[in-house]
């Protein structure tokens, strides 16, 4: 009977499965290592703002999206009645998020690979396109309910393996406790605080969450399900991160880190032969959802704003995503080095996180769209100080790009 609860409890995750999935990818992967390797368990309290953040940010938008019946791209569009400033707000946000996921996809790919080359051998550019080449495959033969399934399984293998691995490394519990919940700023560490949290809070996951909430739900009796979803799933990609952090924090702290990799070699006088293929198949799975994620958040956010109708079942909607993912086949096949993609994508999400954070705010608190569903005074005040640090992690996301290009 109880075991019957708690399969009929799993039935609501779903949406923020699907954000969970996309921000775990070889960016948080890597940056979490490198926290770790840099500065043991101190930033751990970073980790814990940016799922706090992205919680309160992502149960907005779902919100706008069940109360709405709407995408976030079609709330933007109706906040402006001047034509000039309408067509101006749309075609920024629509291009730096579209350009943006375009960068980031080549880096998907060749993230993905990495585990395989490690066990393989086979060079990250040969891996990368087939890779891409299944999940355009994927795109044009599933539809939401799939793609769904197939990115809670991906959290699960995640899960598992690094969880797994962050007990096997048996880190000091006070020390722990220490950089979870006594925030530090280490020198040299601001970086990496703003890293961490860049990962954790994507701009195009603010599109994927208000159009796919309505896809699993239509009514705002739903509400209390969908704010489950949003906090066990958001919650579940911090567990992992923090896992990833713990473990390097234990295992490597001190050392230059190039890849998430490197943990696989520590870990073997503990784990044997599995520890390459916990660690690969841990980065695997976090590659291959965030490939899967970056061009949907092209295609949903191109969706939302020209108000196509269908969904993931929509063939507009599957020509953006096919575009985005045959892009990242070529560029990734071709070579191009992960760090070079990953700055124009850090610059734009520079230039459009803030702008999208103060949109949500604005929307949410929209009576005649949200009626008694606008937030409350506490979340007002929550929400403006996360948009606030966003603004911040922006606006500096942005000039650290523009001096990596010069």
């Amino acid at each position: 009977m109880a075991q019957s609860k708690f399969v009929e409890k799993l039935k609501i995750i779903g949406p923020g499965a699907i954000i969970t999935a996309s921000f775990i990818g070889p960016g948080t992967v890597t940056t979490a290592t490198r926290a770790g390797a840099g500065f043991g368990f101190a930033l751990l309290w970073a980790v814990i703002f940016s799922i706090i953040a992205t919680i309160i940010l992502q149960e907005m938008v779902a919100r706008i999206g069940i109360v709405t019946k709407q995408g976030l791209g079609e709330n933007i569009r109706e906040l402006f009645q001047n034509q000039i400033l309408k067509f101006a707000a749309v075609w920024i946000v629509l291009i730096a998020v579209c350009v943006g996921c375009a960068a980031y996809i080549s880096g998907d790919l060749l993230g993905t690979s990495l585990g395989i080359s490690y066990l393989t051998g086979i060079s990250e550019n040969y891996v990368a396109p087939i890779v891409g080449i299944i999940i355009l495959i994927l795109n044009l033969i599933g539809g939401y309910k799939f793609i769904e399934k197939i990115m809670i399984v991906l959290i699960a293998v995640m899960s598992i393996t690094f969880i797994t691995t962050m007990f096997v490394a048996g880190p000091d519990i006070l020390d722990l406790f220490k950089g979870a919940f006594i925030p530090t700023i280490p020198e040299g560490s601001i970086l990496m605080i703003i890293a961490l949290i860049g990962t954790t809070v994507v701009p195009y996951n603010f599109f994927i969450h208000a159009s796919t909430v309505g896809e699993k739900w239509n009514s705002t009796n739903d509400l209390k399900a969908v704010r489950a979803d949003t906090i066990i799933s958001i919650t579940v990609g911090g567990i992992i991160t923090a896992a990833i952090l713990i473990t390097a924090g234990a295992l490597i702290q001190g050392t230059e880190v190039t890849s998430v990799v490197q943990l696989a070699s520590p870990l073997q006088p503990l784990m044997g032969d599995l520890a390459p293929l916990f660690i690969s198949i841990g980065l695997f799975a976090a590659g291959f959802s965030s490939a899967i994620a970056s061009p949907m958040g092209a295609a949903v956010t191109v969706s939302s704003f020209m108000r196509w109708e269908g969904g993931f079942s929509n063939k507009k909607y599957k020509t953006v995503f096919s575009v985005v993912i045959i892009f990242g086949i070529i560029t990734s096949g071709l070579g191009f080095e992960p760090l070079e993609v990953l700055l124009v994508a850090q610059a734009l999400n520079g230039l459009i996180l803030p702008l999208i954070a103060i949109l949500i705010m604005i929307v949410v608190n929209k009576k005649n769209a949200m009626g008694k569903y606008v937030n409350a005074l506490w979340l007002n005040i929550i929400g403006w100080l996360v948009t606030a640090v966003v603004i911040f992690l922006g606006t500096y996301s942005l000039v650290d790009a523009i001096r990596g290009f010069l």
